[in-house]
């Protein structure tokens, strides 16, 4: 099996915070675990780095909808995900109101379970 390289994971990564709506937000973790690397925040956190500020960053944020970037770029993002209608309870984003869950990562229904045939007894 090939070796994913890290372009290759940042390009997913990227791909994945594009898909976050306006309104919504998610958390590295989130964008991490949708992109196919449970576990790997911190990578997420480089790939917007080296994004360029092309994609809508300012929708991906700390675990419990905290803003974790100091100063002013904190206060930028805020700003803009207050310009996008997302409410704060405190210093962080009300969850319950505005995480994005992605389609493919919602809890699908339960498949009914099989039964399981026990032989005939034989007399």
């Amino acid at each position: 099996m090939k070796r994913e390289t890290n372009g290759g994971m940042f390009a997913r990564i990227r791909t994945t915070i594009r898909k976050i709506p306006r309104g919504k937000v998610a958390t590295y973790g989130d964008v991490a675990y949708a992109a196919g690397f449970p576990g790997a925040a911190r990578q997420v956190v480089w790939a917007l780095h080296g994004s360029g500020g092309l994609l809508p960053w300012q929708r991906v944020v700390g675990a419990g909808g905290k803003i974790l970037l100091p100063g002013v770029k904190g206060a930028e993002q805020r700003f803009l995900l207050q310009s996008e209608g997302i409410t704060f309870i405190g210093l962080r984003v009300d969850m319950k109101q505005h995480r994005y869950a992605w389609p493919r990562l919602r809890k699908a229904k339960p498949k009914p379970q099989r039964t399981r045939r026990t032989p005939r007894k034989t007399k």
